[in-house]
């Protein structure tokens, strides 16, 4: 499931599947993100340039976003994704209180031998996750804390 909120020149776009509830947006621009209110993106709450750049701070990019244009034949919006380069090699991160990110050419192989690859994951470290290894923003239910 996703959800769109857009203000006609871009369009947010939210997965809360893969969100971790790090609260960056909310932290970062509260005009804009807001939890305690339904729904909770207020798309016109900032100039679009601020919300651009508090989108792409999101640590699980749960939250990304793509700029809407207009066609000059027919005057039909349609839209342009932004393109994000994929850096060389892997970037390991640490999220406080979080998971741990990983970036880069990620191949990943199951239980089953079944290989697939990605260019970004978040793995638990706090053992509460029901996909493990992976985060399911289940260290805020538990009030995961760093050592």
């Amino acid at each position: 499931m996703e959800k769109q909120y857009t203000n006609g020149e871009i369009t947010v776009v939210w997965k809360p599947d893969v969100c971790i509830h790090s609260a960056v947006c909310f932290k970062g621009l509260q005009s804009v993100f807001n939890p305690s209110k339904r729904p909770w993106v207020n798309i016109n709450g900032a100039e679009t340039e601020k919300i651009v750049s508090q989108v792409n701070q999101c640590p699980s990019k749960a939250l990304s976003f793509f700029w809407n244009s207009k066609t000059a034949d027919n005057n039909s919006q349609t839209t342009e994704k932004e393109t994000v380069e994929t850096p060389i090699g892997a970037k390991i991160e640490v999220i406080p209180n979080g998971p741990l990110v990983v970036e880069g050419k990620i191949k990943i192989k199951d239980a089953k031998g079944e290989e697939s690859e990605k260019d970004k994951i978040y793995l638990c470290r706090c053992g509460a996750s029901s996909k493990k290894p992976y985060c399911d923003g289940s260290h805020k239910k538990i009030g995961f804390q760093d050592a």
